[in-house]
């Protein structure tokens, strides 16, 4: 293997598989290849489920700015996943479009274009491949072959089913001894299973009763499991082994690590598939208010509703580091969006000053499937830096090469916008290296942009600013009678004011 030289500092991920931050030395010195697991497309996609496509596009970008390319893979999941991980309920996608009463191929399409919306909402860049189960059951099929010929496998009333007794080490992955697994895992009641951590490989169709998705196969008319798809499109399209496999904290309990059983019987090695596997932590909502038992789902668009800009959401998702949970209220947002736009005011002031100046060159939005990368820091900043400048990005690349420390990056950003020795231009081409890897659009996106209009808003932003305006007036003034009063109107057209030096950033729309 030739080992890649990246620039700055070694770049270090946590591995799940070992417990250990270890140092990331991809396979192909010029290329990394990436695999997450997307979603399952029956709903709108939840900003819990969100939270794993910033993380993994902060993988991404971080993987670029140390100058190497990425071939990364997204599976939309259009058939095969049960209400529960294991072999519990019903297939989502036939159990939503009963729920809806629509055709299920529509209710796939639809869900995959809103979620790929909320992606580019997110300014989270598009895979290299998006890769659908369903363009892929021929592939399914083969591969169950294959573990059948390994002796992996064996067949009931039901369907082809996975003997997690026969490879070694089966649940590494998981937090939890296989036995816990077994004891606490919510399985269906299959008659002739052999252990309770055996998962289908394909699910006979009942013979009463016909699916919308079902295809032949050697064990009878059905459906592929969840599991069996991650591993044949992850294999088919990045090779055994790649370099890193992504998904949400939930997968790696039981979805990653029957993924893990069956690359290693298909491979007829003791590799897990992926040399890394990263996952990112829960979102938490302690206080219910945007749970689905309060009557609203938590979905971007329902943030939206609210005022809340979704890069407003990308900026708290950057706050806590991805393996850590993030806690998450629509008042720690709203302040968030406060933050957004604090530095976007902050870097549209530094934008006066500076005209034809070499941050201009910087590209802001760069598509790295084509095999193009970036390398830390010169090409970047395309100039030499101060040595103010110089320790700001030294210690932003050490901070983001160690796990990918995004909060400890912020303070940086702060540091470099109200730094009083770097002149502006100095300043704008460090925040645009930044925000390759933030990726806040805090160069492109205006105040204004960010000032979205809640749904029950009775004034439009014109409206709040000309009443910003005259409220400094009468407190430049000292009338104060009139400046409360001011902001009592306000406050009953549902506008939230927070004082600060620039009074045009500092409200936001009531979001109780």
């Amino acid at each position: 293997m030739t080992q890649c030289v990246f620039s700055g500092s070694p770049l270090r991920l946590f591995n799940s598989l070992s417990r250990q931050i270890e140092e990331f030395v991809p396979m192909d010195p010029a290329q990394a290849r990436i695999y997450s697991c997307g979603p399952t497309v029956y709903n709108y996609a939840h900003i819990g489920n969100l939270r794993a496509y910033v993380f993994t596009d902060t993988l991404r970008r971080t993987l670029n700015w140390k100058g190497l390319a990425v071939k990364h893979v997204i599976n939309i999941t259009d058939v095969g996943h049960l209400t529960s991980d294991q072999d519990e309920g019903e297939d989502k996608m036939e159990m939503a479009s009963k729920t809806m009463e629509r055709d299920i191929w529509q209710i796939a399409d639809h869900f995959t274009r809103a979620f790929k919306d909320d992606l580019a909402q997110l300014n989270v860049w598009h895979p290299t491949l998006w890769s659908t189960a369903t363009d892929h059951i021929q592939e399914m099929i083969a591969f169950g072959q294959t573990l059948e010929k390994a002796g992996v496998t064996y067949e009931l009333e039901t369907g082809l089913y996975f003997d997690t007794s026969r490879v070694a080490n089966y649940g590494a992955l998981a937090s939890a001894s296989l036995a816990g697994q077994a004891e606490g895992a919510r399985v269906e009641r299959i008659e002739g299973k052999r252990n309770p951590s055996d998962f289908a490989i394909w699910r006979r169709s009942p013979a009463i009763g016909k699916r919308q998705m079902e295809w032949l196969s050697p064990w009878g008319p059905g459906a592929p499991g969840w599991h069996l798809e991650c591993s044949v499109m992850s294999l088919k399209y990045l090779g055994a082994p790649f370099d890193i496999h992504t998904g949400g904290i939930d997968h790696r309990e039981i979805h990653h690590c029957n993924e893990i059983a069956q690359n290693q019987a298909c491979t007829g090695r003791d590799h897990p598939g992926a040399n890394l596997w990263m996952h990112n932590n829960f979102l938490i909502d302690r206080s219910g208010k945007m749970s689905k038992s309060k009557g609203e789902f938590a979905t971007l668009t329902s943030l939206i509703r609210r005022g809340l800009h979704p890069l407003a959401f990308r900026l708290l998702c950057l706050s806590t580091h991805y393996r850590s949970e993030l806690e998450f209220s629509v008042e720690i947002l709203a302040g968030q969006l406060a933050r957004l736009k604090r530095l976007v005011g902050a870097v549209a002031a530094l934008q006066l000053k500076v005209e034809n100046a070499s941050w201009k060159r910087i590209p802001r939005e760069v598509v790295y499937s084509s095999g193009a990368s970036l390398s830390y820091p010169r090409q970047v900043l395309e100039a030499s830096l101060p040595p103010e400048g110089d320790r700001i990005i030294t210690a932003f690349d050490r901070e983001l090469a160690e796990d990918l420390m995004t909060p400890r990056l912020l303070p940086l950003l702060d540091e470099t916008l109200n730094h009083p020795r770097l002149s502006p231009e100095v300043k704008l081409r460090l925040v645009a290296s930044m925000d390759l890897v933030l990726g806040l659009k805090l160069l492109d996106v205006h105040r204004s942009d960010l000032s979205l209009r809640p749904e029950n808003a009775s004034l439009t932003e014109n409206e709040v600013l000309a009443s910003l305006t005259q409220r400094q007036e009468a407190r430049k003034n000292k009338e104060f009678t009139i400046a409360d009063q001011i902001r009592q109107q306000l406050h009953a057209a549902g506008i939230e004011l927070m004082d600060g030096q620039e009074p045009a950033w500092e409200w936001r729309p009531f979001l109780l």
